[in-house]
């Protein structure tokens, strides 16, 4: 096993591991032990007590950032008609339908996110063994299987930052917030939104705790804990 490297180990020894930190204590702290040499991912990890075999545990939403994840996103929109034409004019990165299909079964995968209007999923629904597992697939759940009339906005509201959550199969969230660049209140504001929308999609059917630990870390940093009581209480203006 290889060794941590000497700027890990310098950041690790600036986070207090016996310790829950307050939301904005975390983000700072994030942001100060960001190792990364480019502008690093700042991200929350949540781990809960649900039991995801259970259809009524499930959770999974989009939440919009309030200053944007600083990600440059490649939107992929599976459309024909003129529902293309109107993916093409609201600025998608790709749009088609056959073609595109047939570069995915190819291996191509240069996207980040993937849209499509109902009437094509008949087509696309061959591809859910390629994009499923990486979260690429196009879902009501997830917002983003839409009429070609509301392709603008999903369009414009995935540029500024929509963020898609759930919980996996090991009963954990993990979302991005900003960039370490961003300035602590940023951060806060887009954690604050995020944790919000957690909280709001709490199932009916949990038992015991929701949300038990919080984490937020930076692309290659060391995890830090924060108070779960804090992070949930967490609302935006």
């Amino acid at each position: 096993m290889s060794k941590q490297g000497k700027k890990y180990r310098q950041a690790v020894q600036l986070v207090d591991r016996a310790r829950t930190y307050s939301p904005m204590e975390a983000i700072e702290l994030a942001q100060k032990t960001s190792i990364a040499n480019f502008d690093a991912t700042v991200e929350a990890h949540l781990n809960t007590g649900l039991d995801p075999r259970q259809a009524d545990q499930q959770v999974r939403g989009v939440v919009l950032l309030p200053h944007g994840t600083g990600k440059q996103v490649r939107i992929l929109v599976f459309a024909e008609g003129e529902a293309e034409k109107i993916a093409q004019e609201a600025g998608a990165d790709y749009v088609g339908s056959d073609e595109l299909i047939n570069q995915i079964q190819g291996g191509w995968l240069e996207f980040d996110v993937a849209i499509a209007i109902p009437q094509i999923m008949g087509k696309v629904g061959r591809l859910g063994r390629i994009l499923g597992p990486r979260g690429l697939m196009p879902s009501p759940k997830g917002g983003t299987i839409v009429q070609p009339e509301d392709l603008p906005r999903l369009i414009k509201e995935t540029r500024l930052g929509r963020v898609e959550f759930r919980v996996d199969k090991t009963a954990n969230i993990h979302a991005p917030i900003g960039k370490a660049s961003f300035s602590s209140q940023q951060l806060f504001d887009n954690f604050a939104a995020l944790m919000e929308a957690i909280a709001r999609g709490k199932p009916s059917g949990v038992k015991g705790q929701y949300v038990r630990k919080v984490y937020l870390t930076t692309t290659m940093g060391p995890g830090i804990k924060v108070n779960p009581v804090e992070a949930m209480a967490l609302r935006t203006a």
